[in-house]
């Protein structure tokens, strides 16, 4: 039976059953704590949590999932993979229990028929009642497994939530395995032999946190069979990869690297880690991810790159996964048709990628194997993180070598320099923690933000911190916590307000305003005078300073959409900065931007601005905002209720920040710059409002001055400019032609010297052109020089060209070039008769020199 008629006929079962049939969701959930969806029942956690009431009662889907937990595994056992389809079945608040198993055992023994003999049955020890339910099935009591916690009791996301036992049906292959003396082999005692083909969840309790399980009013049902576990059974094969879902694309993978699959297990482990990741690599791009160093980018970046380095091990010298692609699309595309939409895209993002990290695989396996051989077969954490950060070596592939050479990699080492790393990114971006949380943490008060609102307000002082908590303070720096503020703390990309808070005897000038922990407001700067604890004062915040920031932050907003509307859906942000004095966007993208994109982003933006469109801000449960089609950064932690800044139908985001109530306040909106910040992210920065019009200012300033200086007007500026350039271009020439026509070439061979039967000559000039030098170079040698050697010095630079005669094969133009540059502190090489370098040493041009004559001594 295909992979296809099972999918469909879960899906008409069920549908018999009363159950809606939903589309699989997205790999990207709406879930800030997860990277991706990792199993069915994640488009439904929200009606799980009791949080959002469902529309359907009884719910079916496919779902596509992906998990990198046990990625080394993956190729090297039969049934790991991390792109991977779940079927499920849910109830939400309705059957429960018998329903859930009495349809399972008839889905699989009916509709799929496999004889009940093949089948074993685990249940958690305590739940008597799913065991009675298999029992009067006529399941065999020594067929019923009954297990403990760690097997069959489906524990809460996190420390605390829903949570119940489970009942797991097993798939018995036949297959021999080790078991003990005298016992029948079980799921519970063997390894290999009895597959898990579904999993039966009964969500009836809730664990608090003391670890207390109360019944839950709502019972729901929450199931999952994995596709390719079930198509193997029904294929009659052991390993996943040999079912329909994987043939068609290993037969490509087979054909494109000319390799065949089944005669050595060696390279049958990478065609299979090529076929697995290929699938979730197409996947993942199709749904909006593209390679990054961060999040869900780097774990594609992980995938796609452990799968080309797979491919070097079958003999691919150039990027080949693109090539495999069609293939996945043909299997999957008409039960995913997104996969299909993208293909193009999907193909030109792997070759990009594939291409960076090839040009550093090789260099990257020779260090590899030299950190190992000097280090007894250890790869310290110092190496494996230079490895990383220079040469693009996931760990994963670092873990691969390792096991594949018997290196022992310390990955506890490599995880120490991330973290340093992180803390230096964070430290260059200036979250600087000016105090320890500890020194708050003891506070039970709250700093409400009336920001919003109103940029002045009057206020309490509550708490005043120099080295310790005070009473008063007088002419110091120090922190001030007050019992409300209009004071907005650096958060989300937007930077903290400036301003004032003034009392009777003393101004407290506010640099910086951040929170320590939750719901705390502390205000960083110097007072000037007295202030006590208790006393009222005025807070002020710099209303320009504000306006100018929230212009910005709501054209962020509005430059997010435009991108997403203009370059496609897979532009995601990454990364922002909103300041008083322009805005820094970085988003998911995969090459530069066009000067007509450009244009067409800053057009769409102005057109939104130009509408005086209303900015609404509301606060919603964060499911309800999301439902709604409001955009969530995974990165960002939200709390259960959201702020949802929405412009209209062009955008909707969840955002902290303070926004101007009208699109028409934001002013001119203008592109300053646009530019890489890594592979597959874009950096843009602009300016809206005031800044705009000095910027704009400041162009005209320059224009004026160019126009001085070339006494032109406006109508033959650009005239008189290419005129300019005409005649500097005729200049050029003629200088090149007299520095090239004054060389003596007689003089340079009348000293030229010989070492070991070589006559050669060192010239040094300056200035020359590049194509002049070469010319001098050729017309030496054909005057009967054997080697030529030129130092031509150009500013603070050095250009070397070495040219020898054809015929005097002993030495080496480009391993000369590369030694004498080494000298002058560059690099370069070439061609074994004329190479070309560089250096920025000219002072130690006759050190090189010293250096040619030992070189050639030797040769």
């Amino acid at each position: 039976m295909r992979s296809e008629e099972i999918r469909k006929l879960f899906l008409e079962f069920f549908e018999k059953k009363n159950h809606k049939i939903l589309p699989s969701a997205s790999l990207l959930p709406d879930d800030p704590q997860l990277l991706f969806t990792v199993a069915g029942m994640v488009p439904f956690k929200p009606i799980f949590w009791g949080k959002v009431d469902p529309v359907y009662p009884r719910v079916a889907t496919c779902q596509k999932c992906l998990r990198t937990t046990d990625i080394e595994n993956v190729g090297r056992t039969p049934r790991h993979h991390t792109f991977f389809e779940m079927l499920g079945n849910f109830s939400f608040g309705d059957y429960f229990k018998q329903e859930a198993i009495e349809w399972a055992w008839e889905f699989v023994t009916e509709i799929l028929k496999i004889p009940e003999e093949k089948l074993w049955i685990s249940v958690y020890e305590e739940d008597d009642e799913a065991y009675e339910i298999w029992r009067k099935l006529g399941i065999p009591s020594n067929k019923i497994l009954k297990l403990g916690k760690e097997d069959n009791f489906w524990g809460p996301a996190g420390p605390t939530g829903p949570c119940g036992p489970d009942t797991e049906i097993f798939y018995d292959t036949g297959i021999e395995v080790p078991v003990s003396d005298g016992e029948t082999p079980n799921p519970a005692n063997t390894e290999g032999r009895f597959v898990e083909i579904w999993n039966l969840v009964f969500t009836e309790f809730y664990q608090d946190e003391n670890g207390m399980l109360h019944p839950l009013k709502r019972k729901n049902i929450d199931t999952g069979a994995g596709l390719e576990r079930i198509a193997a059974m029904m294929q009659g094969v052991y390993y996943n990869f040999d079912t329909d879902l994987f043939i068609p694309i290993i037969d490509r993978i087979c054909n494109v690297l000319d390799v065949e699959y089944g005669k050595n297990e060696k390279n049958d482990v990478s065609i299979r880690v090529i076929a697995d990741h290929i699938r979730a690599i197409t996947f993942l791009i199709s749904d909006g991810v593209l390679p990054s160093n961060e999040g869900r980018g780097y774990v594609l970046r992980r995938i796609l790159r452990r799968a080309a380095r797979h491919g070097t091990l079958l003999g691919a010298k150039e990027p080949f996964l693109f090539k495999i692609v069609d293939s996945v699309i043909t299997k999957m595309s008409p039960i995913y048709p997104e996969i299909k939409e993208k293909e193009e895209f999907v193909k030109k993002i792997i070759v990009g990628e594939e291409e960076r990290f090839l040009q550093n695989l090789t260099r990257g396996l020779e260090l590899v194997e030299k950190i190992a051989k000097e280090n007894n077969g250890v790869i310290n954490g110092e190496s494996a993180f230079k490895l990383y950060d220079t040469y693009g070596f996931p760990i994963d592939i670092l873990r691969d070598i390792a096991e594949e050479n018997n290196y022992k990699l310390d990955e506890e080492g490599f995880k120490k320099y991330m973290e340093q790393q992180r803390k230096r990114a964070r430290e260059a971006k200036g979250e600087v923690e000016f105090t320890k949380k500890s020194d708050y943490e003891f506070l039970n008060v709250e700093t409400p933000f009336v920001g919003y609102e109103k940029m002045e307000d009057t206020a309490s002082v509550l708490y005043i911190k120099m080295d310790k908590f005070v009473d008063k303070a007088e002419d110091v720096e120090c922190e001030i916590v007050l019992d409300k503020t209009p004071f907005y703390a650096e958060k989300g990309g937007q930077v903290a307000d400036k301003g004032i808070i003034k009392g009777k005897e003393g101004i407290f000038y506010v640099d910086y305003v951040y929170n320590p922990k939750e719901g705390i407001i502390v205000h960083k700067g110097r007072l000037v005078g007295k202030l006590n604890v208790g006393e009222k004062v005025e807070a002020k915040v710099d209303k320009e300073r504000r306006k100018a920031t929230m212009r910005n932050h709501t054209a962020t907003h509005l430059l997010h959409a435009a991108l997403r509307k203009i370059l496609g859906d897979h532009v995601r942000q990454s990364g922002s900065l909103v300041e008083p004095e322009k805005l820094r966007f970085d988003f998911t993208h995969y090459e530069a931007l066009s000067k007509e994109e450009i244009e067409k982003v800053e057009k769409l933006v102005n057109s939104i601005v130009l509408e005086a469109v209303k900015v609404d801000v509301e606060v919603k449960s964060y499911d309800e905002a999301v439902k709604e089609g409001a955009m969530a950064l995974f990165e960002e932690k939200y709390g259960d209720f959201v702020r949802v800044v929405k412009v209209r139908n062009f955008s909707e985001e969840l955002c902290g920040g303070t926004h101007v109530s009208n699109t028409g306040e934001i002013g001119l909106f203008k592109i300053i710059s646009e530019g890489s910040v890594s592979a597959g992210v874009r950096r843009i920065e602009a300016i809206t409002g005031f800044n705009s019009l000095d910027y704009l200012k400041e162009v005209e300033n320059r224009l004026e001055l160019v126009k001085t200086e070339l006494e032109a007007s406006d109508f033959d500026l650009v005239h008189k400019i290419k005129k300019l350039k005409a005649s500097i271009k005729e200049l050029e020439s003629k200088i090149k032609k007299y520095m090239k026509e004054s060389v003596d070439v007689e003089s340079i061979l009348e000293n030229s010297m010989e070492i070991n039967s070589i006559k050669l000559a060192t010239v040094i000039f300056e200035e020359m052109d590049v194509e002049s030098l070469r010319e001098i170079a050729d017309k030496l040698i054909d005057k009967g020089l054997d080697l030529i050697t030129i130092f031509n010095k150009v500013g603070e630079k050095v250009v070397i060209v070495v040219k020898r005669r054809k015929s005097l094969s002993k030495i080496h133009a480009g391993q000369i070039a590369k030694e004498l540059a080494k000298e002058l502190g560059g690099g370069g090489g070439g061609r074994p008769d004329f190479a070309q370098a560089g250096g920025k040493n000219p002072e130690k041009i006759e050190v090189a020199i010293k250096k040619l004559k030992e070189i050639l001594k030797e040769c």
